[in-house]
């Protein structure tokens, strides 16, 4: 055999013996590849069922829809109630007083229901109405900084009086925004654009006219119970915490220096004090913040009665008209918006729109049109305002009332006071699952106090929740 046959044999021995050495090696999973001596693995399970794709429980609700087979209350048994109310002497001379069957819209007993008087904070429910009714359900408030000129900023209100003095609370609504956020985004713009100090303008041009109602009583103010009304504010211009605090007497420009504190707290030195401009058209947005949506703010103004909000929902209802954004635009645009959804508004006048102004006279029949028109199934939208109103002994304005009462839990309603004036108007639900409409108004209450008017209508509801009155 020659050397080279020697050496291709040597070659292909050496390589066979090595092939077969791994194929053993292989063979006991001591190297990688595809020849195994191991069992072979069990068959997978089946692929598990989403719990997501399974048909869900059919949908229980927590409280059933109102039958319309349950009795309707009688005339007589409930007009007796009315008249009952009527004479307490504790509602004084004069009372308004209507109640009707939702499902039918039936009145059922009245005293001079057409007559028109003060109704205190139950005006809000026309402003609730209009505003649901006309404004997106979804709009917010933006407040915006711009740039004005290559040394001034501009901060720009919308109409949102509850921006928070630090960061936002993405979960509330007084404070929804807050002027930490806002100056967080405009110092890092300023100091891309490599500008480190500027002075500070605020314009709050949105609303015109009186920022305090002429018809206002100079006390309610100094108590706190209403803030001149103006397109920027920090916490509703409360000075300090608290329900009926003092209030700024320029809350724009309170809250443009609020503004101010944060931007120096986020590097931008401000020189001087903040001034009133108006920002220039088309000037770059260095930073904006949201309020809550509009049916939130529509709700916060139902529970807790606030009369400054009010009045700035009640601009927002002008200037979609095409109305001044001031308290006469307001009162006008409301009437209008309210009408226009076929509520008779013949003889009715607002002085403002929360009801804290002397001059406004609603009837009690108009105050029941807006609350069938809450109730009514086809306005979904509406029907905000019904479920954005207090709960008796529960929440708002009447947590502290209906809370021994059976009644509790089942009234909802808009509440109504100022000095010899107490209104309630909203609805109930009877013993026998009937939904009843009801409106009292009292603008000749004795004093001190309107303790005795509510205890006579809390009692009179009452008695409409348990009256089976067949």
């Amino acid at each position: 055999m020659t050397t080279a046959a020697r050496v291709i044999g040597s070659t292909v021995l050496v390589t066979v013996l090595a092939a077969g050495a791994y194929v053993t090696a292989d063979a006991y999973d001591l190297v990688p590849g595809m020849v195994t001596l191991a069992p072979l693995p069990p068959e997978p399970a089946p692929f598990p069922t989403a719990p997501g794709a399974v048909p869900p429980d059919p949908a229980v609700a927590a409280q059933t829809a109102l039958d319309p087979q349950a009795p309707v209350p009688a005339t007589g048994p409930v007009q007796a109630e009315v008249d009952a109310l009527v004479d307490d002497e504790r509602m004084g001379p004069d009372s308004g007083v209507v109640v009707a069957d939702q499902l039918t819209g039936e009145v059922l007993a009245a005293h001079l229901p057409d007559v028109g008087r003060v109704p205190a904070s139950t005006a809000k429910l026309a402003t609730a109405v209009a505003a649901l009714g006309t404004l997106p359900t979804d709009q917010v408030l933006t407040t915006r900084v711009v740039r004005a000129s290559a040394s001034q900023v501009v901060i720009v209100g919308a109409g949102d009086m509850m921006l928070a003095a630090g960061a936002g609370d993405p979960d509330a609504v007084v404070g929804r925004a807050g002027m930490a956020d806002l100056a967080g985004q405009v110092a890092r713009e300023l100091a891309l654009q490599g500008v480190t100090s500027v002075r500070l303008g605020v314009d709050d041009s949105l609303f015109s006219g009186p920022s305090v109602s002429p018809g206002w009583d100079p006390d309610d103010v100094a108590a706190g119970y209403a803030a001149p009304v103006t397109a920027l504010a920090v916490d509703i211009a409360k000075i300090r915490p608290g329900e009926y605090p003092p209030r700024y007497s320029d809350p724009s420009l309170a809250a443009a220096a609020v503004f101010a504190e944060r931007l120096e707290e986020a590097g931008i030195t401000v020189e001087g004090q903040p001034r009133r401009t108006s920002a220039p058209g088309g000037a770059a947005v260095l930073g904006s913040v949201d309020s809550a949506p509009v049916v939130d703010i529509v709700h916060y103004f139902l529970r807790t009665s606030d009369n400054s909000i009010t009045e700035v929902v009640g601009r927002l209802v002008a200037l979609d008209q095409g109305l001044p954004g001031s308290f006469d635009g307001a009162s006008q645009a409301i009437l209008r918006a309210i009408g226009g959804m076929g509520v008779d508004v013949t003889g009715a006048e607002l002085a403002d729109a929360s009801g804290l102004a002397d001059g406004s006279e609603l009837a009690p029949t108009l105050l029941l049109g807006l609350l069938e028109l809450v109730t009514d199934p086809d306005e979904p939208v509406l029907r905000e305002v019904a479920v954005g109103m207090p709960i008796g002994g529960l929440t708002g304005t009447l947590s502290d009332r209906y809370v021994l009462s059976p009644a509790r839990g089942f009234v909802r309603a808009k509440t109504g006071s100022l000095p010899g004036v107490t209104s309630l108007a909203g609805t109930v639900l009877g013993d026998d699952r009937r939904q009843l409409l009801f409106v009292v108004m009292a603008d000749d209450t004795p004093g001190p106090g309107q303790w005795g008017a509510r205890a006579a209508i809390d009692e009179f509801v009452t008695d409409l929740a348990a009256c089976g009155c067949r």
